[in-house]
């Protein structure tokens, strides 16, 4: 199996996670199910040291990583309530709304998520430091925005040591395909794209502007 398909079958085990879990939720007498999560994990910690990923693997597998942070931080909010009872209004409606909240913004810093979970997950993680921004539409267009995403994202990888792969043309081709895809899921105007270092890496995120 090639690891573009090991990613989308973990695509695949994290949506069937994601699944799973709204019916355990709903279903007061559905065991949780820690079967698939420990494949979602399993495959998380197999890709985690990025070092047999391309440029386009490695963003596609930090998005999956940072999606399944924020939906376990979710669900160990929920597990509890479950446990214990409602005992805010908040509760309540943490219980009604579920992950499609938390989506449009997979890169925010995630509390309370287990070690594990952020092991695998380190972009969702850590401080930022050095963030550069650059929001995008269209990138077939919008040269010059494409052009200050790609020389901030070599220049960070030169000074962390990192090496650098492809050009511009390959880049401006990944991100408009990136945009689409997010606008096209989020149903948002832009994207927002952050060049950032974490945990002494170099990482760019993509986030829907609603």
């Amino acid at each position: 199996m090639t690891i573009d398909e090991e990613l989308s079958l973990l695509e695949s085990q994290l949506r069937r996670l994601k699944i799973e879990y709204e019916m355990y939720f709903s279903n007061p007498t559905k065991k949780p199910p820690t079967d698939v999560e420990w494949k979602v994990l399993s495959m998380l910690r197999k890709f985690s040291d990025g070092a047999r990923l391309s440029f386009a693997q490695r963003f596609r597998y930090n998005e999956m990583a940072q999606r399944y942070a924020i939906y376990s931080d979710l669900w160990r909010k929920k597990s509890r309530i479950r446990e214990e009872g409602y005992r805010r209004p908040q509760d309540a409606l943490l219980s009604v709304q579920g992950v499609r909240a938390e989506e449009p913004e997979p890169e925010r810093k995630v509390y309370g998520v287990s070690q594990a979970a952020l092991a695998v997950a380190a972009a969702a993680a850590g401080t930022d430091t050095g963030a550069i921004t650059v929001q995008c539409s269209d990138a077939r267009s919008e040269h010059d925005r494409v052009a200050k995403l790609y020389h901030a994202l070599t220049e960070a990888k030169k000074k962390a040591g990192e090496a650098v792969t492809g050009n511009l043309d390959s880049f401006t081709s990944f991100v408009q395909k990136k945009t689409d895809q997010i606008r096209k899921e989020y149903n948002c105007p832009t994207v927002e794209y952050t060049v950032e270092m974490q945990n002494g890496q170099v990482r760019l995120k993509a986030r829907a502007k609603i």
